[in-house]
């Protein structure tokens, strides 16, 4: 975007925390030092430019600090494997420059950062606005998919279909010169940061957490916003107990570019009543006046106790049965066995058991797992594991080393009908939607 104006006096400081690489985020800092603070989080292919058009306005009464996502921008590429790391991260920044309590104002994954600080670090977080965010955002499926074809092709189809997903069609043709900003932004992301931010929101859910969120939150959407629109926002607000709904007319997704003045007027209103504390100070329960009794000492648990109490391991097995396989089958599947006993035995041995072990990796299994079944000729469950192993990292190009190995020592007609299988669900699986 073209650079706005700068108020004189403004501090501005751009930093890339460098003692804790791993652990921080790169971000800039505007307005006082002695202002209370205000934190802008990203959306996903976006750099904290696009709250550009916020600054002017938002830094007369805050400090405003923006953070980039790993690997875009020109961050350090360090992928992050959920969201509530990527809100640990952002928190080990703030620490650094000596922030503490703040308010937050996050757009989609930069709202999903607000949401996860709201739960899990509420005497931080003094006020929330939540831009484009949904507690579940469209399906896990999805997300993986998005993942496979960024894998296959890099960012180039994320790039292309940026404009039609965060803009209105109107504001694209008034604006190309913000169109082309949009879409390098997309292009010089880092391929692994963002295949690991989709892996991130494929697993992120908070739906059933909302009435947990104890601060004051804005619930901003633009009116033709197609990726989280307003029916998204309305179970935001349904589910937080202090929470007030915005629709921003004539705007997408990127609501803070498309609609900047309407937008900063929303954001000044919400955030003028709840401004933290400018010393910083954490309010933090004292401890109880008296100790708590020592529970009883207890025996040791005999070897038979223990296994008795070993915990069931259906639920891990369906969790990552999902995460490998895709919700879409794993449904199938269960809808598809009668009275379950083969599902659950599935579930619980296999993915639970087997898959779940800590020995191997899931892309070393995927390679394990593909070898077996050309050696069995099972070609419907190699081709839902050929899915599967897109999902767990592997290229085309490895998936036909491997089915070319297999036929050494599974036979030749096998790997012959192998790569046919494969070469079908690799074109299907990376080819982007048109």
């Amino acid at each position: 975007m073209p650079p706005v104006s700068r108020a004189a006096g403004r501090d501005e400081r751009v930093g890339r925390v460098s003692e804790t690489p791993t652990n921080t985020l790169q971000y800039r800092s505007d307005g006082r030092e002695d202002a209370p603070v205000l934190v802008l989080g990203p959306s996903l292919g976006t750099t904290f430019h696009m709250w550009d058009r916020q600054i002017p306005e938002l830094t007369r009464d805050w400090r405003v600090v923006r953070f980039d996502l790993p690997g875009h921008g020109g961050a350090p590429a360090q992928p992050f494997t959920s969201v509530a790391e990527l809100g640990d991260r952002l928190l080990a920044t703030l620490d650094a420059i000596g922030v503490q309590r703040f308010g937050y104002a996050g757009c989609s994954l930069g709202g999903a950062v607000g949401l996860d600080l709201a739960l899990r670090a509420p005497h931080r977080v003094a006020s929330l606005a939540l831009v484009a965010t949904s507690p579940r955002f469209g399906s896990a499926d999805e997300f993986r998919q998005r993942g496979v074809i960024v894998r296959a092709n890099g960012l180039e189809p994320m790039a292309r279909a940026a404009p039609e997903q965060w803009f209105t069609s109107v504001f694209a043709g008034a604006q190309p010169a913000i169109v082309d900003w949009a879409v390098q932004m997309v292009r010089t992301t880092d391929p692994a940061c963002y295949t690991a931010a989709c892996e991130a929101l494929a697993v992120f859910d908070v739906r059933e957490a909302l009435d947990r969120i104890g601060v004051p939150a804005l619930v901003l959407v633009g009116s033709e916003d197609q990726v989280t629109g307003p029916a998204e926002a309305r179970t935001l607000v349904a589910g937080i107990a202090d929470a007030r709904l915005a629709v921003v007319p004539g705007a997408s997704h990127l609501a803070p570019v498309e609609q900047p003045a309407a937008v900063t007027d929303l954001l000044i209103d919400h955030f003028a009543g709840t401004a933290p504390d400018t010393s910083g100070a954490l309010i933090v329960p004292p401890l109880p006046a008296t100790p708590v009794p020592a529970a009883p000492a207890q025996p040791a648990p005999s070897a038979e106790a223990d296994g008795a109490a070993r915990p069931d391991p259906y639920e891990k097995g369906i969790g990552l049965r999902r995460q490998v396989l895709g919700d879409a089958h794993v449904d199938q599947a269960l809808a598809d066995d009668p009275d379950g006993a083969f599902q659950d035995l599935v579930t619980r041995y296999a993915w639970g058991e087997v898959w779940s072990r800590e020995g191997l990796d899931r892309r070393t299994r995927s390679v394990v797992t593909l070898t077996a079944l050309i050696a069995g000729g099972h070609r419907e469950a190699l081709a839902d594991h050929t899915r599967a192993a897109l999902r767990n990292g592997l290229s085309a190009e490895e998936l036909r080393e491997i089915v070319i190995h297999a036929g050494v020592y599974c036979g030749l007609p096998a790997a012959d009908t192998a790569l046919r299988v494969v070469a079908r669900v690799v074109e299907e699986e990376t080819t982007p939607p048109a």
